[in-house]
């Protein structure tokens, strides 16, 4: 041991060492007869760790970490010791959890706990199959027709009043007319003061997760999300009584009423727990990719006319749940989109017992952070990952079959999103509008500047050239 080194407890009670930033240790010793192999990593610097790695660029810190130690690498960030699992193995062990090895409540916890507690992400096992069958109901196909003919009109309203310009700010635009979408549809609530208290609560109950200071001090980011949250379940409790009385097209009256075969419902806690959970799932994860989306077709503009030309064959201006099987290039597009940027960069679980993944020992106790957004970009899994190629998902290529978990931007097994579909179609709809409306440009060269928060995001607000057609 050096003398600027430690030795501290590891997870599962294993002596293990704290080192300089740059040295590389085990995470904990496995047993010698398991033919398990340690999980190798390094803790970066002094009290931030690799903290800043992951936040300016946390693709580089992946792809440089791989290549030292393998689809498995441990380091310090975020005030914690977590294990990164890169790679369709590694990830596919821990989504289909067969022992029961793996939470997803105990991983999410210290990072959105505070925030989304009792969401249905955040469920383990029983409970969570139980909530996830109720709001099922919420998302059957009747639901989800009904849901996009009430998006239509309100994407129709925000595109049509986006300015023909240089430089216009897309990424808040569509942030505004997600959170808009989210209000309507979801609440049942009107455009109006209070939809934009509901949006402004709502921002501050998500950026809230993303603090780095996390501690209830008063002006910092944690604290205006506790405030924020407590806020928003206020508003939502308040209302349930008339959303009880009558039923309605509105998610939240859905949630009211639903109910499975065997008479399982909510209780009141529970509607707006997932009401609070639900609104920010929607919402982050289609205004990253719609956003995106349409910097794609922006850079690339030969997909940008396939993708017009097949919207105009189906005639119509706003697309209905019928014509999205009539849209393969859209899709495909949607799809590349998803693998280039996935929205939902990392996914977090907490081992509960001794287990292993990838053939590495995984101590009781270990944060796991599941790598989707650097294992969608990384070779071997992928053929030229950084290259924009959404026909990489044409039936007779199908890099995406190559493992059940190569491509798995919604996650995957039990714990697969269950708002899939709906994200899907509001992401098609909003640019099978904004194409019908706009030519899209960038100049030459122009990639926007990556930041972090729920998964990667433009950070300069992505400027576009808009012209009416």
């Amino acid at each position: 041991m050096t003398p600027l080194a430690m030795r501290v407890r590891g997870v599962a009670g294993t002596l293990i060492e704290q080192i300089p930033a740059g040295d590389a240790r085990a995470l904990a010793v496995p047993d010698p007869s398991s033919g398990l192999r340690a999980v190798l990593g390094d803790p970066g610097v002094p009290l931030v760790g690799h903290s800043l790695g992951f936040l300016q660029d946390s693709l580089e810190l992946c792809r440089r970490m791989h290549a030292r130690f393998g689809p498995l690498f441990w380091v310090n960030a975020f005030g914690t010791r977590v294990v990164m699992v890169l790679g369709p193995e590694g990830l596919g062990t821990v989504y289909a959890n067969r022992e029961r090895a793996f939470s997803s409540q105990e991983g999410w916890d210290y990072f959105i706990g505070p925030f989304f507690r009792r969401g249905v992400m955040l469920m383990d096992f029983d409970e969570h199959r139980q909530h996830r069958r109720i709001l099922q109901q919420a998302f059957t196909r009747p639901r989800l027709v009904g849901y996009l003919d009430a998006m239509n009109p309100a994407i129709e309203r925000a595109v049509s009043a986006w300015p023909e310009m240089d430089g216009f700010a897309l990424y808040p635009a569509v942030k505004q007319m997600t959170l808009d979408i989210a209000t309507e549809v979801f609440v049942g609530g009107q455009l109006g003061p209070e939809a934009d208290r509901l949006n402004a609560a709502f921002i501050n109950t998500v950026v809230g997760g993303q603090a780095f200071v996390r501690a209830d001090i008063p002006g910092g980011k944690w604290h205006r999300g506790l405030a924020s949250r407590r806020r928003l379940a206020g508003y939502f409790a308040a209302q349930i009584p008339a959303k009880r009385a009558r039923p309605g097209d509105d998610l939240f009256s859905v949630l009211c009423h639903a109910e499975t075969e065997e008479g399982e419902r909510f209780d009141d806690a529970d509607v707006v727990n997932h009401m609070i959970f639900t609104m920010m799932a929607a919402h982050d994860t289609s205004t990253i990719t719609a956003s995106m989306m349409a910097y794609y077709l922006a850079r690339h503009p030969e997909w940008q006319e396939r993708v017009r030309a097949e919207g105009a064959a189906v005639g119509r201006a706003m697309i209905g749940f019928d014509d999205l099987e009539a849209l393969p290039v859209l899709d495909r597009v949607f799809r590349e989109t998803l693998r280039i940027n996935a929205p939902v960069g990392v996914i977090a679980r907490q081992a509960i017992a001794d287990t292993e993944i990838d053939g590495h020992h995984i101590p009781a106790g270990t944060r796991l952070l599941l790598g989707v957004y650097p294992t969608h970009r990384m070779e071997p899994w992928w053929s030229d990952p950084d290259v924009f190629d959404p026909d990489r998902f044409l039936p007779e290529r199908a890099e995406d079959k190559r493992h059940p978990y190569a491509w798995a931007p919604f996650g995957g097994n039990v714990h697969k999103c269950i708002g899939l579909h709906f994200g899907g179609m509001e992401v098609k709809a909003i640019i099978h509008q904004l194409l019908g409306r706009f030519e899209l440009s960038v100049p030459p060269g122009y990639e926007p500047p990556i930041d972090y928060g729920t998964g990667p995001y433009p950070a300069d607000g992505l400027p576009l050239t808009l012209r009416r057609r």
